[in-house]
């Protein structure tokens, strides 16, 4: 589990393509410290797991199924990451529950800044926009940030100047792609409050049944 609080900026170095899956080789130093192999580290708001440790980084493998449903398969050498370790049992928690288990993406439609602001309006599908809820709780690349505004077809979230100088943040603009994850509490919620089917069990009662067993 993560809080969304970003602990370091790491860089992409070097990145090997298999047919569906990838390995990233990530420079950094701060999440280095304490980890081993087979620790998770969230990428861009993704739970990966260690595979090796180097000097000044670490290795993550990527499956097919998390390149084709985050924005990480749009990496390139050289790109920006944001990089938190899984939050220990006795950490302080800064941010929200965040699984590093991403509900889809969303297209940064429009950057705006404020006096003391900066606003980054973000369009999402309609699956994603059903749990975000203004004044909740949301994390875009892994930054667990407040709900400002939400529409039928985008929401909006107004991130303070520290935040986005210290995060990845920084880089994206107007038509980039940003990994989203909702508030893991409400999807819960929907699960226990929405009515289970249950498959119709045929009866066993019939007339041969009956007969058998010595009713006629």
């Amino acid at each position: 589990m993560f809080t969304g609080i970003v602990e370091e900026i790491g860089e992409i170095i070097r990145i090997e393509r298999g047919s569906r899956s990838a390995i990233l080789h990530i420079r950094c130093q701060k999440v280095l410290e304490g980890t081993q192999t087979g620790d998770s580290i969230a990428v861009n708001g993704v739970c990966l797991t260690v595979t090796s440790l180097k000097e000044r980084g670490y290795t993550a493998d990527v499956m097919a199924e998390t390149l084709g449903r985050s924005s990480l398969g749009t990496l390139r050498p050289g790109s920006r990451v944001n990089l938190e370790r899984a939050m220990p049992a006795d950490g302080r928690f800064g941010g929200h529950i965040v699984a590093g288990h991403i509900d889809g993406t969303g297209i940064v439609q429009e950057v705006d800044r404020d006096e003391t602001a900066v606003w980054y309006r973000i369009m999402a599908e309609p699956q994603v926009l059903r749990y975000i809820v203004e004044k909740g709780s949301v994390t875009i690349d892994g930054i667990s940030l407040t709900v400002a505004k939400v529409t039928g077809k985008d929401f909006s979230v107004s991130v303070i100047p520290h935040t986005q100088a210290n995060t990845v943040l920084s880089d994206r603009g107007a038509g980039d792609l940003v990994n989203v994850e909702t508030d893991i509490i409400g999807k819960y919620v929907e699960k226990l409050l929405l009515p289970q089917e249950t498959p119709q069990k045929k009866s066993r009662l019939t007339v041969e049944y009956l007969a058998e067993n010595g009713f006629s």
